[in-house]
């Protein structure tokens, strides 16, 4: 048996390519995985369910057609689709987690999360994560007409893309391991899946009662990465390798990473 996950698509129409990779993934795994869990971040914007943009319901009927096949679907949500809602998930069969969820993986529990709740030493940023997910100011924004909320998205993203590059001189923000052990103690696991971060790796430490593995899931920016779970073990990898299209002089660039689950 086989179960996906995958993170940081942030899937746009500027991007076609990573695009095409998604549906042609979502159409080999209808037959070879039992589950997908999409940890955030799916697409680069999204202002509300009402208000898809040109590209998605070709995005929803891939996902639509999984789910439809038998496959169990899964969402979180990120920081950049936030206000992904029930009424898309209806739409393409899939089930939507809270933030820090805890799943059965092969009679291993395991906590599923975006990422950006452990990137504690980011004050800002936490500070404005805090105020998006607020319910009042969700269901001001989703009063607004659908117009006003792709301009206003737009400006935010341009915004965030100029904060991104005026810290590419500093170090980059990464999660903080105190942050992880806490929630990983909390929850009663010793393995954390996550993404955000953009730094595809897997990361081995202590906890109590017994060694500690975080997996992190890179972006689709630029590669295409992906961890898979098949009979027990994990394996980092990306879509490229997954589906076999060794044709794509991007494929397999990055090392692939195993353990046992």
């Amino acid at each position: 048996m086989e179960i996906l996950f995958l993170s940081d698509l942030h899937l746009d129409p500027s991007r076609p390519r990573q695009l095409a990779r998604f549906l042609k993934l979502l159409q080999s795994a209808a037959t070879r995985a039992a589950a997908i869990y999409i940890l955030g971040d799916l697409f680069e914007i999204w202002v509300g369910d009402d208000h898809p943009q040109a590209f998605t319901p070709e995005v929803e009927a891939a996902l639509g057609n999984y789910s439809g096949s038998g496959g169990a679907l899964y969402l979180l949500r990120g920081n950049r689709d936030f206000l992904l809602g029930q009424r898309f998930a209806r739409r393409v069969g899939a089930r939507l987690l809270p933030d820090a969820s805890k799943i059965d993986l092969g009679g291993v529990p395991v906590l599923l999360m975006h990422g950006d709740a452990l990137c504690t030493s980011d004050h800002a940023y936490q500070w404005y994560r805090r105020a998006v997910d607020n319910p009042l100011f969700k269901g001001c924004f989703l009063a607004l007409p659908g117009s006003w909320r792709s301009r206003l998205a737009s400006s935010f993203r341009r915004r965030l893309l100029a904060r991104r590059d005026s810290l590419k001189q500093k170090p980059r923000v990464d999660v903080e391991q105190a942050t992880v052990e806490k929630i990983m103690i909390r929850h009663q696991v010793h393995i954390l899946i996550h993404g955000h971060v953009h730094r595809p790796g897997h990361h081995r430490f202590e906890l109590p009662g017994g060694g500690g593995q975080r997996w992190v899931l890179g972006d689709w920016y630029q590669g295409d990465s992906l961890l898979l779970w098949r009979d027990g073990e994990l394996q980092l990898t990306d879509a490229a390798r997954y589906l076999g299209d060794h044709g794509d002089p991007r494929a397999g660039r990055r090392g692939t990473a195993t353990a046992k689950g």
